[in-house]
């Protein structure tokens, strides 16, 4: 059972003496007003921090659902600073998963492959992370031996305090991987910069890769054990997942591969206890916190606690329309917003022609046939196959949190044990020492066994595994997870002709694109405030 502390992250407080400095700099301006003398004072504000740092990763603001936003500039709370929607429109827009009937400013250009550095979009996006990195980087200052002493914190406080540290140290490298993978180049703080000194560094790359992977590896021994730690916060099994992901991009990131990093880094979460749940669909429902067999890592949703429109709130509602209630478990209508492919839905048409239990289309109003799933027009809602995977609904029948029904219960998985599994797989077949492909193909099957409803109508076999069927698993097993569109960079198809999905590059059959759309841009305005920072080729 998670606990109050992280459950009502609505609550915490924010101290902001260095998100003042770095904010303004991102051309944003924080809007709290508590300084680190009142907050640091007592073991009750660490642990208040210490939530709100993981709370940038469920909500956007301090009160919820709106109305006192982290960062203010021009940006709505919901769809442009939080973390989850705009990561699954970062994620999942620009491919084969997802597109969005709604033209609010330019939410279009992500599926078209033609975003710009004025993208407002983008502005957000960028802004999110380094605002936390900024919290993680102001606690970490704050949380030295010697700074808790002089506030007069000591015993078991003072030890308490010190546990943490490892874990926003994981969080920030964290949102620095969400800047690497998404812009490349990243401005670069950490907790040794002088609050109110000289404009933040740019940071390269390859140079990131190497600081992240650094410091994951740095505070492996400070984290709880695996499975050890409190659901919604972070253990060394998360690090070995990240450690993972950053590994299998690594040609992208560095053009190095590390795949033998890969194997190892996943073969480590795969031996640490985790196991499948039976029913994929209980894994995206609004009790899936009982998921701590399967998730590593998941971002906590509360429908009476962490309200917002930017987490998995948005995920139930957009993807819903006249069905909301009966198909979604939300209340108040469905958004009408986002649907998926033919792509999407092709990658289920495998060699049994069975029922992959993985396929949560709709089966109401609209359903999968092939007329259904054209998409003639992107502003038509009802064209295109619809996604119901991320339901407001429990699996044991009880009530959800919020009485009215509208925001959701459900956590956002962010490491799953079935990603391990396929990058063991993908880094085995690419020719990762220490891979084993009897192993991988296990592992897949286990995938299949729960897909095909507990039997072996799915299997695979030596033969069939290639680096092509793997993209395919993870699609199968990971879409709307946001996944796609680094896979599809990782395969080299995101940007293209090779592969083609309906609309991709605002074409109705679907078009190559220019190779910079790989990256997205650095805002303009974030340009505009710190010379340090350069732009990505193309843009």
């Amino acid at each position: 059972m998670i606990s109050k502390t992280f459950k009502k992250i609505v609550v915490a407080f924010v101290a902001v003496a260095a998100v003042t400095s770095c904010a303004k700099k991102l051309d944003l301006n924080p809007t709290n007003d508590l300084t680190p003398d009142k907050v640091y004072s007592t073991p009750a504000g660490y642990k208040s921090v210490l939530a709100k740092i993981y709370g940038g990763l469920a909500s956007g603001g301090n009160q919820g659902p709106a109305g006192q936003p982290d960062i203010s500039g021009n940006l709505d709370e919901g769809s442009q600073i939080a973390f989850i929607r705009p990561y699954f429109n970062c994620e999942e827009l620009p491919t084969d998963e997802a597109v969005v009937a709604w033209n609010d400013q330019t939410i279009h250009d992500y599926h078209n492959l033609s975003f710009t550095s004025a993208d407002p979009f983008l502005k957000g996006m960028y802004a999110r992370p380094m605002y936390n990195i900024t919290l993680a980087n102001e606690y970490l200052r704050y949380s030295t031996d010697e700074a808790v002493a002089a506030n007069g914190i000591t015993g078991a406080d003072a030890t308490s305090i010190k546990s943490t540290r490892a874990e926003v140290r994981f969080l920030r490298a964290f949102n620095y991987w969400l800047m690497m993978d998404l812009f490349g180049n990243s401005t670069f703080v950490t907790e040794a910069d002088v609050v109110g000194g000289p404009l933040p560094a740019e940071i390269k790359r390859a140079d990131l890769f190497k600081y992240i992977t650094g410091e994951l590896k740095a505070i492996d021994a400070d984290l709880a054990p695996v499975k050890t730690i409190e659901y919604g916060r972070v253990d060394q099994g998360a690090a070995w997942a990240l450690l993972a992901r950053v590994y299998l991009n690594a040609e992208v990131y560095t053009g190095t591969p590390h795949y033998d990093s890969a194997i190892f880094y996943a073969s480590k979460v795969i031996g640490g206890g985790y196991a499948l749940q039976s029913s994929y669909a209980k894994l995206f429902m609004a009790d899936n916190d009982k998921q701590k067999n399967e998730f590593i890592f998941a971002v906590p949703i509360d429908g009476l606690h962490t309200q917002g429109y930017g987490n998995t709130t948005f995920i139930a509602h957009a993807a819903s329309g006249d069905e909301a209630t009966s198909d979604y478990g939300v209340t108040g209508g469905g958004w009408y917003g986002y649907r998926a492919t033919s792509g999407l839905v092709n990658l289920f048409a495998d060699k049994t022609g069975a029922s992959d239990t993985r396929a949560m289309f709709t089966t109401s109003k609209y359903g999968t046939g092939s007329a259904q799933l054209a998409i003639a027009d992107i502003s038509n809602f009802d064209q295109g196959p619809h996604v119901v995977k991320f339901v407001n609904k429990r699996s044991d029948g009880a009530k959800v949190n919020d009485p009215t029904g509208y925001f959701a219960d459900i956590d956002f998985p962010v490491f799953r044990l079935p990603e391990m599994y396929l990058i063991y797989a993908e880094a085995t077949l690419r020719g990762g020492a220490g891979g084993d492909k009897t192993a991988a193909l296990t592992y897949l099957n286990l995938l299949r066994v729960r897909a095909y409803g507990g039997t072996a109508t799915g299997q695979l076999t030596l033969s069939d595994l290639t680096t092509q069927l793997i993209l395919d698993e993870r699609g199968r097993e990971l879409y709307w997870e946001g996944h796609r569109r680094t896979d599809l960079i990782r395969f080299g198809l995101l940007t293209s002709g090779t592969y083609l999905w309906p609309w991709k590059g605002g074409v109705a059959s679907g078009t190559a694109v220019d190779a910079k759309y790989n990256l997205f841009p650095i805002p303009a305005t974030v340009l505009s405030a710190n010379s340090n920072l350069t732009q990505n080729p193309g843009y």
